[in-house]
């Protein structure tokens, strides 16, 4: 479908991709990673032709249709929710603006609207509009609202129910999940396993990663490299990748020592010299192996940690809120004790943000009261926090504007591990963009921390290095955590405990987020991340996706239903299992081949060697070397045989 050959690209000075390759086929689902200014939406920009390459060339097959997520800045018209949603092509558009603009039925303007509608399919459109809204979040009442009197979160999300509605060949995302809440993400998910098109995304959420795709593509030394499986896959492979690459890189110094050794020791000579020219050009025609990436650290020194509150921090005593005739709490009572660590979930619109900002303070309430316990300190992060910096100052000067200045170096370590580097720290805060102004408030908030911190969304903007290093910070933290996120690998890491919200009842899981997938009583995350919802069984929002039925014809209960997904995923597990024995076997014989290529290459190079027969030992050389030849035959046919076997029963 798409094939990316030999692709050159440079920018700025930096080579990006030299000699890179990529084949997109349909169906396929790929993970596009890599560290931040590696190129992934420089790659984006190649494929969607708003850029063009040094060199090579991207073939797309004819009448493929591309459809592209950005990452945020999404725009929007003069158009209602529903319209950008639906507005696939021009004709489209033109007759939602006609219905709009002239409602009453004796326009004939009216009219024309309806025909092109109906021209263009527009009922069923609609309705599929309509549901994937819905499965993003949307009320039926924001259906009609102008766009651009939403957020642009909101905004993002309606850009992308326009990119499902359109079902293009080729859907690329550039941080998809970044505008999600967990029951959209579960969704938005499940939608995904089910799209009948090839899925290139770039993505930091190592979950939505694992779920998603059956393939990785890891931009690194200028180079693209392809990987079987998800993101735990990839890491299992990329370990023993690099392990392989150290050792070859290690033998080749080793080698390059040698020789350069023997060059400074005979070049002078007369009866070596014609031998140190010869060694002398080998060094020049050897291709460099480099040394594996360097895993980005985290952040790895003690935080100041804050005063110790007493052991109640806050307590909500009979409280109503709600914003207009809609009502989010009544008679809402809640303690929250010292020490704890906490993730809200629940459906959107439930009130998990508006929770945190009644503990914060941020809301007056209308009812009821909140009481916060002995020497409590609050810090809330929200995106209001970056109208609260001076857009005069620079980013280091801003971050040393805290009550509790720290050491230069421990403030530009963590303005590193928050992706502000080298001169960025001198950027003026007024420049920053959204996103970087949420990481520029983290950092703060993190280096000065109160003892009882509200979190909305932290790793929204931040990279995988990034949220490992959010993860690390709070875990040396000593105060009580209480935050919401869409980021499972981050819940997962940071919450200890689970408050469920749902039409303003809050209920206590005291355990972990796998101990509140438990006992909610959801068979899989997935179900867990929606079924607290609206309601509305994932199975609701699948595309193209036919009603479950029995040989009979009639509806499936429930039982059957449960028992059916059971046991595609035992089928599943074992053909994934099978697949993993694959790939093991052949990871293990690329392991042996590498070792048995380095022992050829040392016999080749002692048998180079003037002391080798000097020392009469070429015999003894040429007979391991013909025995390690034999061996590399037998087993490079039988990587061959695996290879084949694993890309026909196992096509990316």
């Amino acid at each position: 479908m798409l094939t990316a050959s030999h692709l050159s690209k440079s920018f700025g000075g930096r080579v990006l991709f030299e000699e890179a390759s990529l084949q997109i086929n349909r169906g396929n689902r790929i993970g596009l990673i890599g560290a931040n200014g590696a190129g992934k939406s420089t790659l984006f920009s190649l494929i969607l032709k708003e850029a063009s390459p040094d060199s090579g060339t991207i073939a797309l097959e004819r009448n493929v249709k591309i459809g592209f997520l950005p990452q945020e800045n999404a725009t929007s018209g003069e158009e209602t929710i529903l319209e950008l949603a639906m507005g696939i092509n021009p004709e489209m558009k033109e007759a939602s603006r006609l219905l709009r603009e002239h409602p009453l039925d004796e326009d004939p303007l009216h009219h024309e609207g309806q025909a092109l509608f109906a021209e263009n399919d527009g009922h069923a459109l609609e309705a599929k509009a309509k549901r994937i809204l819905s499965g993003l979040a949307f009320g039926e009442a924001d259906f009609n609202r102008m766009a651009r009197s939403m957020s642009g979160g909101w905004i993002m999300r309606a850009h992308l129910a326009r990119l499902l509605v359109m079902e293009p060949d080729l859907l690329m995302l550039d941080e998809p999940t970044n505008h999600l809440d967990l029951e959209s993400l579960g969704w938005f998910q499940n939608y995904l396993i089910h799209y009948s098109g090839a899925i290139l995304a770039i993505s930091h959420d190592r979950e939505f990663l694992n779920v998603i795709c059956e393939s990785i593509l890891q931009i690194s030394h200028r180079k693209l490299h392809h990987y079987r499986g998800n993101y735990d896959a990839f890491l299992a492979q990329k370990a023993a990748r690099d392990e392989q690459q150290l050792a070859a890189y290690k033998s080749q110094q080793r080698e390059i020592v040698e020789i350069q050794r023997f060059i400074d020791r005979f070049r002078a000579k007369a009866s070596k010299a014609s031998q140190a020219q010869d060694r002398m050009k080998q060094l020049a025609r050897m291709v460099r192996i480099e040394p594996p990436e360097k895993a980005e650290s985290t952040v790895h020194f003690r935080f100041p940690q804050p005063v110790r509150s007493g052991q109640r921090v806050a307590r909500l005593t009979n409280v109503e809120q709600g914003y207009g005739s809609h009502i989010v709490y009544k008679d809402l009572n809640l303690e929250i004790e010292r020490g704890q660590r906490t993730v809200l979930v629940g459906p959107n619109g439930a009130g998990k943000s508006t929770l945190l900002k009644i503990l914060a303070g941020m809301l007056p309430l209308q009812a009821g009261s909140c009481e916060h316990g002995h020497q409590i300190s609050i810090g809330y992060f929200a995106q209001h926090r970056t109208e609260m910096m001076d857009v005069k100052k620079t980013v280091f000067e801003e971050v040393m504007n805290i009550p509790k200045p720290v050491a230069e170096q421990t403030a530009r370590t963590v303005l590193g591990s928050f992706l502000f580097k080298g001169e960025d720290v001198f950027k003026p805060v007024g420049v920053l963009s959204g996103g970087e102004k949420s990481r520029l408030a983290l950092v703060k908030l993190l280096l000065d921390p109160p003892n009882f911190l509200l979190l909305d969304e932290p790793t929204t903007h931040l990279d995988m290095p990034s949220i490992d290093a959010l993860i690390g910070a709070l875990k040396q933290y000593d105060g009580t955590l209480l935050f919401v996120s869409h980021d499972v690998h981050f819940i997962k890491a940071s919450a200890t405990s689970v408050l469920h919200i749902n039409a303003g009842k809050v209920t206590p899981y005291a355990g972990d987020y796998d101990y509140y997938l438990e006992k909610s009583g959801a068979t899989s995350e997935k179900e867990a991340l929606i079924a607290p919802g609206r309601g509305a069984p994932l199975s609701n929002y699948q595309p193209q996706q036919k009603p479950s039925t029995q040989s009979g014809g009639q509806k499936m209960g429930l039982k059957e239903i449960k028992t059916l997904r059971r046991l595609e995923a035992e089928k599943r597990k074992a053909t994934n299992k099978e697949r993993r024995d694959l790939e093991k076997e052949i990871t293990s014989l690329e392991a042996e081949i590498a070792s048995l290529e380095e022992e050829k290459k040392r016999l080749e190079t002692l048998l180079d060697h003037p002391s080798s027969y000097a020392e009469g030992k070429t015999f003894q050389f040429n007979r391991e070397l013909s025995l390690i030849l034999e061996k590399l035959e037998r087993m490079n046919g039988r990587w061959d045989r695996l290879t084949t076997t694993l890309t026909q029963k196992y096509p990316m």
